[in-house]
């Protein structure tokens, strides 16, 4: 067997976390060998290739939360990006519309967390003043955030891989998957399927299969990931003037989905969605996707049971919107009552990683596990994608601390 290929740093995921992580670091220490690592035959094919295509301003972000601090800071980054590199992106705005009484605190909630995270152009709109901004949406009260826009995650992803072989010097191998780390005394070795390579740092944004390959060097990981399934639909192509730009639900705060929702994609097209549901298959796009093993091991992990006991009428009604279009329809009335069965078409679907601690507890930020060989990051849910640049700025600066030790 020939000797492992010998790096500086391996990153093991080609999402989009991986490539701007990879980004920052060749830009930052242009010096350090760097590679990434990718199992598909291609780059940000799972949770960055089924995204929304949303470019989110940060409104629903805890103050001082990574979420919130990352998100501010890569959606400034991001939009720089683009402009340089002659991406398209839109942004053209969104409304928050709350439909029940009991919606309206959350929605002043809402409102003065975007002020705490320097979103000053929010707006707080009466009922009646809705259809100024969505002409056919309806609600109590609504909050018009300027700020959100969209963009094709996919296309900025080939970007930052491009600017980081081409320009940068970094290197990926697809169909590359990894089957062993075994740690030495001052580097690893990574088994891969096509062969060996040896590093000084590992870093792991594997996504949906991040604690799997972080249990490789943490056999007692506290967190697994849950995979959650979201499904959209698409508004017929003749019904498309009924949404304008985004409509969201006010989100229920003991629950870290938002809801389903109208979104306007830059490719063009109106989608409503997503549901969530547990999906049966990390990388289960599918409702009749099934893997046993991976099936079992959430059920094995008691911190997932617990989840269930707690949420399972929300999640009932999950599944229910998912085999009943009727049921998806009434949804999606709460925001536009125009809006029938007959109006919406099958979509695509995307699989969430969503880590979930031994206590039952659906982690809501930002989570990092690191040791000397490995920075593992575990969970990245939305904003990452906004929040790239960023989140890939501060893993570097993690990372490149360790060389200037």
């Amino acid at each position: 067997m020939p000797d492992p290929v010998k790096y500086d740093i391996i990153i093991i995921g080609g999402g989009i976390v991986g490539l701007s992580t990879a980004l920052r670091i060749k830009e930052i220490s242009p010096e350090l060998k760097v590679a990434i690592l990718e199992k598909e035959d291609k780059i940000a094919k799972h949770q960055t290739g089924n995204n929304s295509g949303v470019i989110h301003a940060g409104v629903y972000y805890k103050p001082g939360s990574l979420k919130a601090i990352n998100c501010r800071s890569g959606y400034n980054q991001l939009l720089d990006f683009c402009d340089k590199e002659d991406i398209r992106y839109d942004l053209c705005g969104k409304l928050i519309v709350a439909t029940l009484k009991e919606e309206l605190p959350r929605l002043d909630d809402l409102y003065e967390r975007a002020l705490q995270n320097g979103l000053d152009k929010v707006k707080k709109l009466p009922g009646d003043a809705i259809k100024e901004y969505e002409p056919h949406a309806t609600g109590l009260a609504a909050l018009w955030v300027p700020y959100t826009g969209i963009v094709d995650y996919s296309e900025v992803s080939l970007k930052y891989a491009e600017v980081f072989t081409e320009r940068l010097g970094g290197e990926i191998f697809t169909d590359t998957l990894v089957k062993d780390i075994i740690p030495n005394k001052e580097c690893s070795d990574i088994i891969t399927k096509n062969g060996n390579y040896q590093t000084t740092l590992i870093i792991n944004t594997a996504g949906l299969f991040s604690d799997k390959i972080a249990k490789l060097n943490h056999p007692q990981l506290n967190v697994r990931i849950i995979p959650f399934r979201g499904e959209y639909v698409m508004l017929k192509k003749a019904k498309s003037y009924l949404v304008k730009n985004l409509i969201y639900p006010v989100p229920d705060p003991n629950f870290p989905f938002l809801g389903v929702h109208f979104t306007r994609r830059i490719q063009g097209g109106i989608e409503a969605g997503p549901n969530a549901v547990w999906a049966f298959k990390r990388e289960g796009y599918k409702k009749t996707d099934f893997d046993l093993a991976e099936f079992s091991g959430a059920l094995g992990w008691k911190g997932f049971r617990k989840v269930m006991m707690q949420y399972w009428k929300m999640g009932l009604g999950e599944y229910y919107r998912s085999y009943n279009k009727f049921a998806l329809t009434r949804a999606l009335q709460r925001l536009i009552p125009e809006v029938r069965i007959s109006d919406l078409d099958s979509g695509g679907a995307g699989v969430r990683a969503q880590a979930c601690d031994k206590n039952g507890g659906l982690v809501d930020d930002f989570l990092f596990v690191e040791n000397k060989f490995i920075i593992n990051v575990l969970n990245t849910p939305s904003p990452a994608a906004t929040a790239s640049l960023a989140i890939g700025q501060s893993i570097a600066e993690k990372a490149i601390a360790r060389f200037n030790n």
